[in-house]
């Protein structure tokens, strides 16, 4: 019991030392964070018809909320138009916001990098951590793309470090279920990593 009080309060502590340095220092570099589908195409859906891009909304805004850094929300027109306006923010690195889906009992938190990127992995390894210890779903590893591999596109011509984040299986009930309940504690856990990476 006293070791997770000690635990605590040194993740309180650094959290306030971080928080420090970013006020007084000023981030001074950018996230974006691009939310999958779009409206017209919104992707996978819930048992409750909640859709991939309706979950990442949400999910932007809080995070933006949350969030020191500064972030730039990016809204896709076409996919094959998407890497450009990424670009077109000028982002110092991007987090793409998706769920999985597969057939209702795959379960587990993934995320995505480009084969040929150190510092997208090094990303993809700090959101897949974070994510995994909020969600506590089956942890399905950091996974290399090749530009023709789903999502891979995205992760190959976004000039910045990207990752590709795929926290739950949203036509999963039981994954969905800790999706909805613990979104916030998820949007603190990606905010937090936004942070790290902007000192």
């Amino acid at each position: 019991m006293n070791m997770l009080l000690d635990d605590l309060k040194f993740i309180e502590m650094t959290s306030q030392k971080l928080q420090r340095l970013i006020f007084e220092k000023g981030s001074k570099k950018r996230c974006a964070l691009i939310i999958g589908h779009k409206e017209s195409s919104p992707g996978a859906v819930s048992p409750s018809d909640e859709s991939e891009f309706a979950y990442n909304s949400g999910l932007a805004a809080e995070i933006k909320k949350l969030t020191k850094t500064e972030v730039v929300i990016v809204h896709r027109r076409t996919y094959k138009e998407l890497p450009a306006d990424v670009n077109q923010a000028n982002p110092d690195f991007a987090i793409s916001l998706h769920c999985n889906a597969f057939n209702k009992k795959a379960s587990g938190s993934e995320v995505l990098f480009y084969n040929g990127s150190a510092k997208g992995k090094a990303l993809a390894q700090k959101l897949q951590t974070a994510i995994v210890k909020v969600l506590g779903l089956p942890d399905r590893g950091v996974k290399g793309k090749a530009s023709e591999d789903r999502g891979g596109y995205l992760l190959r011509y976004v000039k910045a470090p990207v990752a590709l984040i795929e926290p739950f299986f949203i036509d999963n009930p039981a994954d969905y279920m800790v999706g909805a309940e613990k979104k916030a504690e998820l949007a603190e856990a990606i905010a937090h990593v936004i942070d790290l990476e902007s000192v």
